[in-house]
């Protein structure tokens, strides 16, 4: 394992130390380019991730993908290396759950060589959940989980090839949602994101702009049912190529990127009401990064954080964007340490981001970084949501000792479990939507996000 550190003192809000610090190397033996997939953090304590290629397999060029486990000291290892048989190039990342499961999809491969949807269950057994055909869409990327199941996308393949919308059960059982027909938007790669009852979601292409060839793409917002309704069309001005998905802020407004479009043309931020009133928030300069194409995450502090793949230093960038739009570079890489960011950052229960570069590093294969800003602990839960009576897991990192959990004021029942990594409880009866609190001997952990109680 090969480790840089460099300490960084920049403006933010106040000045304060930052610390950048490329945690592993990538191998190709250990993976290979882990492309948009973000990190997760599991009950372990332990972070989780994809590369595209690389691994043990000899029957895909460079490796068909890992999962891999990387700890929080940077120690990396190989979960499961793919075949062409049960998928290849799992670039868009895993989800944990409650139940220690992970679920995931694969890009390629599978029975018909039109992706996979798979679950890994511990310590490392890997189940082919559902083959694309092609006809019920092709090339799934990122998933979402929700009350009845997980919902994802494919940005091609379908009734009339632009992609489709889907849910599938814990079990396999898959059921098409929608198939897009270009005038309400094509290639959907963007991952779903849950708004109570209904998803919001990007494509990539289709809508109804002239100014780029088959469309700038659009955002939609779909329900349990299928039932789509195209918010807006992206134009080039205010942004085109909506690459990842959309985080719904505290203020309940939708925030996200596009990889081009804007001022010069190499992306932009922007913010979005529910009904799909969009705002531009900032448009790249490439001096201060180019071509976002991973979305954002709201950290504790209540700003956005993100990546770009391009700028800077021309390796990419680290960014920070505040609700009122004041826009900070954060970090610059410089290829030694990681180029090409393109998975959406991970704000650990630690307080600090970590993430991945496509290339780069001691390998040119891609790293995993972390960067520090002095964010204190919180609480997050797996899932973020789910009815009265539903299991969930509360990961944080000092919880041994922990004397009290609530669901926005109302106690829960709880142990501790993983060497105090996590806690293991279910959605007390009268919880209502709001704060996940945990009580410790040091103090009191908030989640990150609001607890959703589902009906």
């Amino acid at each position: 394992m090969h480790k840089l550190t460099f300490t960084l003192f920049l403006l933010c809000g106040a000045a304060c130390a930052q610390t950048f610090t490329t945690q592993a190397n990538f191998t190709g033996p250990n993976g290979y380019n882990p492309l948009y997939g973000p990190l997760v953090q599991a009950a372990d304590g332990n972070f989780y991730g994809t590369t595209a290629s690389g691994g043990s397999s000899t029957n895909c060029f460079q490796g068909c993908g890992v999962i891999y486990q990387i700890t929080p000291a940077g120690n990396l290892t190989v979960v499961h290396s793919f075949s062409r048989s049960d998928g290849f190039i799992p670039g868009d990342g895993i989800i944990a759950t409650a139940t220690g499961a992970f679920y995931g999809t694969t890009q390629q491969g599978g029975t018909h060589n039109y992706g996979t949807i798979f679950r890994l269950s511990p310590p490392g057994t890997l189940t082919t959940l559902y083959n694309f055909d092609f006809t019920d869409g092709a090339y799934p990327t990122f998933l979402t989980q929700g009350a009845a199941g997980f919902y994802g996308v494919t940005p091609s393949g379908g009734a009339n090839n632009y992609g489709s919308v889907y849910m599938i059960t814990p079990a396999g059982a898959l059921t098409t949602l929608h198939n897009f027909t270009s005038f309400d938007g094509a290639a959907p790669f963007a991952g779903l994101t849950v708004a109570g009852n209904e998803f919001y979601g990007l494509t990539q292409n289709g809508g109804t702009s002239p100014l780029c060839g088959g469309g700038c793409g659009t955002a939609y917002k779909i329900n349990t049912s299928g039932a789509l309704t195209q918010l807006l069309t992206f134009n080039v001005q205010n942004g085109s190529l909506p690459f990842s998905g959309l985080v719904q802020a505290t203020n309940g407004a939708f925030y996200g990127t596009t990889a081009y479009g804007g001022f010069e043309g190499v992306g932009t931020i922007f913010t979005m009401s529910g009904s799909g009133q969009l705002d531009s928030l900032h448009s790249f300069l490439t001096t201060d990064g180019a071509n976002p194409f991973a979305g954002l995450i709201q950290a504790t502090d209540g700003n956005f954080y993100g990546v770009t793949s391009a700028g800077g230093n021309g390796y990419g960038t680290i960014f920070e964007i505040t609700p009122a739009a004041t826009f900070t570079t954060l970090y610059s890489f410089s290829s030694a340490d990681g180029a090409g960011p393109e998975a959406t950052l991970l704000q650990a229960t630690d307080g600090n981001f970590y993430g991945t570069t496509n290339t780069g590093g001691s390998n040119g294969v891609g790293t995993v970084f972390r960067l520090s800003t002095g964010l204190g602990p919180f609480v997050k839960t797996l899932p973020v949501g789910a009815k009265v009576g539903a299991a969930v897991t509360i990961l944080g990192t000092s919880l041994t000792g922990a004397t009290s959990v609530t669901f926005n004021g109302t106690s829960a029942t709880f142990k501790v479990i993983a060497k105090g990594t996590a806690i293991s409880t279910n959605v007390p009866a009268g919880a209502t939507t709001g704060s996940v609190q945990v009580a410790t001997p040091s103090g009191t952990l908030s989640s990150n996000v609001p607890f959703r109680v589902m009906r």
